[in-house]
């Protein structure tokens, strides 16, 4: 008998050990990291150049970093998050890439890709698809997608932030300069709405370009486009951002400069010394060798979000894992609790104000008050249903 019970003993013992083995193996979620190919905005210029708000690096750094810092939880639910990195050199490639990355058995995406990009390849597949890259607010509003979710602030929460800054500070009287591109044209126009949002007065609205031409110098001179005028701050429209960084200290009159350059809404600064924030950074410098940027965060808080939502779940399956992420709660450093928002999949979150040297303020600000959440006052609110995909 002790023989006997000897024998069931270890066929229980395999059959444990089977089981487990089936629930790791049944626990392995797959992720395409999508970038784009030969990004100018990772040109070593403009790397060198480290202008405020602008990558510093791929978004495989921030979500490497993810993965390595949720391991230990990783590990003990006895699930695996395997990924692959892939550059594509087109919309075209982009959404060919997505959809052959679902038909392959990937659960989600990453992307750190231009805005159209990603709203082609979003609405080619099912699977979740996490922005890193794109603060445009058409993703959020008429290009928004059920499957798609936005770790990276979006341009309108950014704006808001900054005006709430200006009118706790009482500088209300704002004058706007704007770059020529239909790009700060429609972050130009976004800029203004979040001025009327809150009660702030533009006095001016002024096009600068960066020319030579002696044709153009009003539009290429600081001192000239801020002249003639009574302003509290200059508020800079610039994404390519060689213009806006010319502007502090070289204007008119003795006055802030805010937007691009100067006074930064962000999502994250390396600087940032409370709630953790300063060992996230030290490990992110330690193991990349520079500073951790606000895209590096919104690639990080991917990496967690794909990982807490994977181990609340029992089954591996792309709709489970979507539906997941929409009810999953973060912590990403900054004091407060996370969600991705249900009317246009925009993570909820705290922006830093930074002159580039640390965080000097905090949006929301204080006073700032709203009927549910107040970090609902950054962004598109519930009430404004701009996303027709979408509850």
């Amino acid at each position: 008998m002790p023989q006997l019970d000897m024998r069931v003993c270890r066929v229980l013992a395999i059959v444990l050990l089977s089981t487990v083995s089936s629930l790791a193996q049944a626990a392995n979620w797959n992720v395409l990291v999508l970038e784009e190919q030969n990004s100018p905005e990772l040109e070593r210029a403009r790397l060198d150049r480290a202008y405020l708000g602008h990558p510093g690096g791929p978004a495989t750094d921030g979500w490497g970093q993810a993965l390595e810092d949720v391991k230990f939880e990783l590990e003990a639910a006895h699930t695996q998050i395997t990924w692959k990195a892939q550059s594509v050199s087109s919309p075209e490639a982009a959404r060919l890439a997505a959809q052959q990355a679902e038909k392959d058995g990937q659960h989600a995406l990453i992307v750190n890709l231009p805005a159209s990009w990603v709203a082609s390849l979003a609405a080619a597949v099912k699977i979740a698809v996490i922005n890193v890259g794109s603060g445009a607010d058409s993703l959020r509003e008429a290009q928004c997608q059920r499957n798609l979710l936005h770790t990276l602030p979006s341009e309108r929460m950014r704006s808001d932030a900054m005006a709430q800054t200006l009118i706790s500070k009482k500088w209300s009287q704002v004058l706007l300069l704007r770059g020529v591109s239909d790009e700060d044209s429609v972050r130009a126009a976004t800029a203004q709405a979040s001025l009327r949002r809150y009660g702030l007065k533009l006095v001016a609205d002024r096009p600068f370009k960066l020319s030579a031409d002696p044709r153009e110098r009003e539009m290429a001179n600081p001192k000239l486009l801020t002249s003639g005028v009574s302003y509290d701050a200059v508020w800079v429209v610039d994404g390519d951002g060689e213009f806006a960084r010319t502007l502090p200290y070289n204007i008119q009159s003795a006055r802030p400069v805010v937007g691009d350059a100067g006074m930064v809404a962000l999502g994250w600064h390396a600087q940032y010394e409370r709630y953790g924030a300063p060992q996230v950074s030290r490990r992110f410098a330690k193991t990349y060798k520079r500073a951790m940027t606000q895209q590096d965060w919104a690639s990080w808080m991917a990496g967690k979000a794909i990982s807490l939502a994977a181990v609340s779940l029992t089954k591996v399956g792309s709709s489970a894992l979507l539906a997941a992420l929409n009810q999953v709660t973060l912590d990403g450093s900054k004091g407060v609790s996370m969600q991705f928002r249900p009317w246009d999949g925009q993570l909820q979150q705290t922006l830093l104000l930074s002159d580039g040297q640390g965080v000097v303020g905090i949006a929301p600000v204080e006073g700032v008050l709203h009927p549910r959440n107040v970090l609902d006052t950054l962004g598109a609110d519930s009430t404004e249903k701009r996303c027709p995909n979408r509850s």
